[in-house]
């Protein structure tokens, strides 16, 4: 399988990058999630009737870290892809499944409207409500920090539906076109001038009841298999943050004409960090292997990655100096910028220390 994968991407990649270069922008990504689906190999751990080809997890992950090895896109409809689609397969109906085969093409992108002002990192304390009334569901409220906001087609969005339930309870999973009247999205604009992001507000939104993903008032059940799905892929990204380190170090010593002694020993380190979050991604994935789960690796890579990528953006800086402050590197500048979101997204670095402290080490809450 990892051959067939393999030929695929000699055949595919050279003239994708011809046409796109090594960079590509949103719409080249879009383009090479097309063609990566032509092979049923954007999400081939899927089961074959939905659009994969029904790999096993540990399989998937090689196939995964050989798409990293070559320097591959990123799948455009990521969102879409990674978490919301194998939440649908598991908890929709026959008539919401026939969004996955558009979710892996990327003719549907997707977003989730979980977070809320004051119910970021404590999601079950979120108070947008949805009020029954007949076949539909009533919705007023607010999301932010919504990923992928102003492009996505449709959002997965948590609503409190029985609002006497104690907050883990009485909340529902609802699937809803961002088309749909009532609906108003605006930009969030970054530290890097990007708007990634986007805040959600709504206003009377009607929702038909069909559209409930899981049960009413079980949608807590429903977001937890959003968010292991989410967090299974911090396997995907040890291997990422490695090649990175990599890379900038043999970049670094192929330009290497007196390099500062300082920021050659910064450069060690980044090294060993790289191989460090390396060996614990081996290790989640021998646990996958053997138990069919991740072992705490997973949590130790979420908390290392999110600090690491922050200081392999300052090292990143610092090798370009000045020049690259000024703008002659502005990838540096802008992975420099983004990075210091990283200790908060996906869950910060405070919550990831708690579960650490709470479900490794046993310590009490």
């Amino acid at each position: 399988m990892i051959d067939e994968l393999r030929a695929f991407l000699d055949e595919q990649l050279p003239p994708f990058r011809e046409r796109w270069g090594d960079q590509p922008p949103f719409e080249g990504r879009l383009a090479w999630q097309r063609t990566m689906q032509a092979g049923r190999w954007v999400a081939p751990q899927w089961a074959e009737e939905h659009g994969g080809r029904g790999l096993d997890v540990v399989t998937a992950l090689a196939c995964s870290a050989l798409l990293t090895e070559s320097g591959a896109p990123a799948t455009a409809g990521i969102f879409g892809v990674a978490n919301v689609g194998p939440t649908i397969a598991q908890w929709g109906t026959p008539e919401q499944r026939e969004h996955l085969p558009r979710i892996l093409d990327g003719s549907e992108l997707w977003c989730q409207g979980f977070s809320e002002p004051g119910a970021g990192s404590d999601l079950a304390g979120l108070r947008t409500r949805a009020v029954v009334e007949g076949d539909e569901l009533v919705v007023n409220g607010q999301k932010i920090w919504t990923s992928d906001g102003m492009r996505a087609h449709f959002m997965q969005l948590l609503v409190r539906t029985d609002p006497e339930a104690p907050k883990h309870r009485g909340i529902s999973a609802l699937l809803v076109p961002l088309d749909t009247p009532g609906i108003e999205r605006r930009p969030i604009r970054q530290i890097t001038g990007e708007a990634e992001f986007a805040e959600v507000f709504f206003t009377d939104v009607r929702v038909p009841l069909r559209n409930l993903l899981g049960p009413l008032h079980k949608g807590w059940q429903v977001t937890m298999t959003t968010l292991g799905h989410e967090r299974s892929g911090v396997v995907t990204q040890a291997a990422i943050i490695q090649r990175q380190v990599e890379q900038l170090v043999s970049a670094a010593r192929a330009a290497d004409s007196g390099l500062d002694p300082l920021l050659r020993d910064e450069l060690v380190r980044r090294y060993v960090e790289g191989r460090i979050i390396g060996v614990l991604g081996e290790r989640s994935l021998a646990s996958i292997k053997a138990t069919g789960q991740p072992g705490a690796e997973q949590s130790i890579i979420k908390l290392e990655w999110s600090r690491l990528s922050q200081r392999l953006a300052r090292t990143r800086l610092a090798l370009g100096g000045a020049g690259a402050v000024a703008g002659d590197d502005p990838g540096a500048a802008q992975a420099y910028l983004r990075s210091r979101s990283s200790t908060i997204a996906g869950g910060t670095t405070e919550i990831m220390k708690n579960i650490l402290a709470q479900r490794v080490l046993g310590l009490p809450a």
